[in-house]
């Protein structure tokens, strides 16, 4: 595996890659991985794809500059797991490769509808930040198929809309959220759980798992949502939001009915990490 810095490099590889006649799969991480990112990297392989992975820390994306600061860089590190997976070709670039003419004026992407609410409404600029460098990586590796983890699904939704509304020429691929055994969505961000917060952790899946149940079951939506609050609560959680809504489109389910294709979404805080889960259920009939 290649790493690369500049997109003079990388536009050079890619190039190269066309020429023998491959396909482009393209991974865009922030770093710090873990399996859940390299289930991405084996899933490009999987269709046979040239597969480049990119590590940025996007500053565009944080609205927390302390959160920027402190979120893990550890190229060495992930430099062996991504050559473990075979991959084939590694973008690292800094920021003023990114942003040569600054962040102040960079011109940037919006995704109407949604990008709002949810992990939108806990972090203004979030997904606009999310939606530019995207956009940009895209741009760079104009790869024909892109990889994202399933876990970060508004993150999924926004980026599959950007793609359709600005036509851009690739496919999204959405990967099942990749889980530990105790069913903790595997996250960057689980690294900053103490022992006894990690103990704690899975109770959000937990959550999310009791609504779904709940309605499958006919339950009143409100008190679901209650329920796992407290449940959360329990736990040693900070409920951020637990909301219902409709997977297709991400509008909201007040009133979820037989035949509905829906996803649960969660985050809460626990300790220093704010973690991020969702499931997706169809609605059934209790004969079905």
């Amino acid at each position: 595996m290649k790493t690369i810095h500049t997109v003079a490099a990388l536009r050079a590889e890619i190039r190269a890659a066309r020429k023998a006649g491959k396909d482009i799969g393209f991974v865009p991480t922030m770093g710090n991985l873990h399996a859940g990112h390299i289930s991405l990297i084996k899933a490009s392989k999987q269709q046979d794809c040239f597969t480049v992975a990119s590590i940025f820390v996007n500053p565009l994306q944080f609205n927390d500059k302390s959160d920027l600061e402190r979120y893990p860089r550890t190229l060495t590190a992930d430099q062996e797991q991504l050559v473990s997976a075979d991959c084939d070709l590694l973008f690292a670039p800094d920021v003023d490769e990114m942003y040569p003419a600054g962040q102040a004026i960079q011109s940037t992407v919006s995704v109407p509808g949604v990008s709002e609410g949810l992990c939108g409404g806990s972090r203004p600029g979030h997904f606009d930040g999310v939606a530019t460098v995207v956009t940009k990586l895209f741009n760079m590796v104009q790869p024909d198929l892109a990889f994202f983890g399933e876990k970060d699904f508004q993150q999924v939704a926004v980026i599959r809309k950007m793609v359709a509304d600005l036509n851009m020429p690739l496919t999204i691929v959405a990967v099942p959220t990749a889980r530990a055994t105790d069913g903790l969505a595997l996250s960057s961000r689980n690294g900053y759980l103490t022992e006894s917060e990690r103990e704690a952790a899975p109770a959000l899946y937990q959550a999310l798992t009791a609504i779904g149940n709940g309605l499958q079951q006919q339950q009143p939506l409100a008190e679901l949502i209650a329920a796992a609050e407290q449940q959360l609560l329990a736990a040693g959680f900070k409920p951020d939001y637990l909301e219902v809504r409709h997977a297709a489109n991400l509008s909201i389910a007040d009133a979820p009915k037989v035949g509905d294709k829906l996803v649960i979404l969660g985050a809460a805080f626990l300790g220093k990490a704010r973690l991020i889960d969702n499931i997706s259920v169809t609605l059934i009939t209790k004969n079905d």
